[in-house]
């Protein structure tokens, strides 16, 4: 049988180069697709959406590169207009976000949205990259290479499937949660004025408080983007709940920073209080590429340290 199969994808070389190029990209569609706590993208339409945009990017894949070595040079046309509608993806993800932002307790904010739209569209252009590379084994070599290069083209998706997280840039630590009259601290770090008992005594009951200690100048700088800091708030509001309701602005989680040392303070009011799971889930919050600086690689200060 295996023979049989073998002898059939030899006799239609670029039969079989096309189908397992859209193999190797719809399965590599499926590895980066997931819903997670955030519940997006939703189940079942969400995922049919985007299984469906990564079948549909696995056969242009695919097919490109049998065009190409037949010297149809359509085929790069077919890759630029995918690109366009890709980018529509984009913009698509981040409408949507934005509109169900606006009904959360805690947003996630422009930059965590931003980040989420971003990674859709860059998953649609890692299943092009899989099925191009199993596809071209298929045609330059033999049906042997064209798996072998679809599966480590798998393996490179799989590494890419995500980046770094605050833990990478920041000490996580537990923080005294204390109220100095009106005046909410996170350890020495001042968060808020609580004006009402009642939220004060709400805050003394169920507040949990984090400090985050940036161990280097970039990890100074993403920590006081304020659309990190709202990353932050989100994971931990998101995964261990938040005890308010609309129209109670003392009880909004807040993340402020320590202008000296540049610390960031954390205040959350979890439903589950568990100090333990906040500290696991602060260090794993995504870092944000559009929040990520670097101002060490920046040349004056290159210059300094060279000079130093």
């Amino acid at each position: 049988m295996l023979r049989q199969i073998q002898d059939y994808f030899e006799a239609n070389q670029m039969v079989a180069s096309v189908l397992i190029g859209i193999g190797f990209g719809v399965i590599a569609r499926l590895l980066l697709l997931r819903s997670d706590y955030r519940q997006y993208p939703t189940f079942p339409h969400g995922q049919i959406i985007h299984l469906s945009l990564g079948f549909i990017a696995s056969a242009l894949g695919a097919v490109a590169v049998p065009a190409l070595y037949q010297k149809n040079l359509t085929a790069i046309t077919f890759l630029t207009v995918a690109a366009q509608q890709f980018r529509d993806v984009r913009n698509m993800e981040r409408e949507t976000l934005s509109k169900m932002d606006s009904m959360e307790l805690v947003s996630r904010g422009t930059s965590y949205i931003e980040g989420i739209a971003m990674v859709f569209e860059g998953r649609n252009y890692l299943v092009i990259l899989a099925a191009m590379t199993a596809s071209l084994g298929s045609v330059a070599i033999n049906v042997w290479a064209g798996l072998l290069g679809g599966l480590l083209a798998l393996a490179a998706v799989w590494k890419l499937r995500s980046g770094k997280s605050v833990s990478h840039i920041a000490d996580v630590q537990a923080g005294e949660l204390r109220m100095d009259g009106p005046d909410l601290y996170v350890d020495d770090i001042y968060i808020m004025n609580v004006g009402l008992e009642g939220d004060q005594q709400i805050i003394r009951e169920r507040g949990l408080g984090l400090v985050l200690a940036p161990r280097n100048a970039n990890g100074r700088v993403t920590l006081s983007n304020i659309g990190q800091r709202q990353a932050i708030l989100y994971d931990l509001s998101t995964i261990l709940g938040v005890h308010r309701d609309t129209g109670e602005p003392a009880l909004l989680p807040m993340a402020k920073l320590d202008m000296d040392s540049g610390r960031l303070g954390v205040f959350i009011l979890p439903h589950e209080k568990d100090e333990s799971k906040a500290l696991e889930i602060a260090g794993r919050v995504p870092l944000l590429e559009t929040a990520v600086r670097m101002p060490s690689k920046a040349g004056v200060n290159q210059e300094a340290k060279d000079n130093g």
